[in-house]
């Protein structure tokens, strides 16, 4: 088990990509903190990893709330002892919608769950880590956090603003043994999917978050030791440079 003995929380993990690394990294041994805003659904994926023979726990936080951040890591101390994964994957998209139909309530709350509340999270965790001088954060992006497009200007701007932030923290946190990387995934088969109707300019082939969770494994793991403050493109079938015209 490449796992055994960590401890991790994962945001956004009661659903899509979040709930397929918490079972990825359950069923490699480490202790999981699923955090959602829906408690319900956080005891779900909870008792899903339980039954397989996982330990695991549901929190209920808002990460876009300070004060929510600092409950879930003051909870998941106190049960685990420790914090020795962070990914953050909790996002919120809106459908198309143009700049100019964009009103500042839609802006700031993508804004607040995507890009503040890593911040929060990373924030919130980086004390214990220090402390243990060892830390692997895992922050999710996407394809769009490479190049704008029509209709996704709040939330391409907050990914992209993820890989920036990450890299700036990287820089900073090497000296505590606390590595710092981004995913950017293509296509991926979620609920926000779904519910935003999202459009690509490339054939949709989307990816089971398995795909997506065997990426963050491999960083987690020490075999991911040599990479901290890199982005890795984990576009899968979706890779715009299988699209290009033929001449």
């Amino acid at each position: 088990m490449r796992l055994k003995n960590k401890v991790a929380i994962i945001t956004g993990g009661s659903r899509g990509i979040g709930r397929g690394v918490a079972i990825a990294f359950a069923g490699e041994g480490a202790a999981v903190a699923i955090v959602g805003r829906n408690k319900d659904t956080c005891d779900e994926t909870a008792a899903f990893i339980t039954k397989s023979g996982g330990t695991a726990v549901g929190i209920a936080a808002d990460v876009s709330k300070e004060a929510d951040v600092t409950r879930m890591i003051s909870q998941t101390i106190d049960k685990f002892s420790s914090i020795d994964l962070l990914v953050n994957s909790a996002a919120v998209n809106l459908p198309y919608r143009e700049v100019g139909d964009i009103i500042l309530d839609d802006w700031n709350w993508l804004i607040g769950v995507n890009l503040t509340g890593i911040f929060l999270c990373c924030k919130g965790a980086l004390p214990q880590m220090k402390k243990q001088h060892f830390g692997k954060i895992i922050n999710f992006s996407s394809i769009g956090g490479l190049s704008g497009a029509p209709g996704r200007a709040p939330y391409r701007a907050t990914k992209a603003a993820i890989i920036n932030f990450s890299e700036c923290l990287a820089a900073e946190v090497k000296e505590f043994g606390i590595d710092v990387n981004t995913i950017c995934p293509c296509v991926v088969e979620t609920d926000m999917l779904r519910e935003t109707k999202k459009t690509v300019a490339i054939p949709n082939i989307p990816m089971p978050p398995e795909e997506m969770a065997a990426v963050a494994v491999f960083l987690a793991s020490a075999e991911g030791r040599a990479i901290t403050g890199t982005t890795i493109n984990a576009f899968g079938q979706g890779n715009p440079l299988f699209y290009l015209p033929k001449k």
